[in-house]
């Protein structure tokens, strides 16, 4: 049996290794990630963890992990900004607001898949020009849901979360460590 990440997430892969789990291999699941229209951001996000563990290629004893992690204002879902025009936009919005951030997670094992997903309320102070300014200069809001990470320089703008602080970062461990010890991945082994 062989552990997959379905990940190109250095911080999914960061966070795995705080439950001491270490995939034997990380690959990047290649599938559309529009959402549909009219999607709702949870059912989003859970269906693109379940579209990526069922796009990665493992032999049938093998225990896959994906995740998606979305971040969701109202019915809107804020994904991946194209550039910083779209990031900064995407600050603006959430400036001085309340948004959720979600994170499902897909463990497929064979043909059987267990899933979960989580919700946490963030709240971002509201920003001014010269700190959205600041933050897209940093580059961290390449490649994260909402144009943020948590877990580097935007943890200075977020003053108040309810939730999975894991889960804003991209994987909720208890839940995963949950996942993982039912399709037979050991914990803390």
């Amino acid at each position: 049996m062989a552990f997959v990440l379905g990940s190109g997430s250095p911080r999914r892969l960061e966070l795995l290794g705080q439950l001491g789990v270490v995939p034997d291999t990380v690959r990047a699941p290649d599938i559309n990630e529009d959402p549909a229209k009219g999607e709702l951001p949870r059912p989003y996000c859970a269906r693109m963890a379940r579209e990526k563990a069922a796009a990665i290629v493992a032999d049938a004893g093998d225990v896959v992990l994906c995740a998606d992690t979305t971040v969701a204002l109202g019915r809107r879902i804020l994904g991946k900004p194209a550039n910083a025009a779209e990031a900064a936009a995407f600050l603006r919005l959430m400036s001085g607001r309340r948004h959720r951030v979600i994170t499902a997670v897909a463990v497929r094992k064979g043909t059987q898949t267990w899933e979960t997903s989580v919700v946490s309320a963030v709240r971002m102070k509201a920003l001014s020009e010269a700190e959205i300014a600041g933050y897209l200069a940093t580059g961290d809001w390449q490649g994260k849901a909402g144009g943020y990470g948590i877990q580097g320089p935007a943890g200075a703008l977020i003053p108040w979360i309810s939730g999975s602080f894991t889960g804003i970062v991209g994987l909720p461990l208890a839940e995963t460590a949950g996942l993982l010890q039912a399709a037979g991945i050991k914990v803390w082994a």
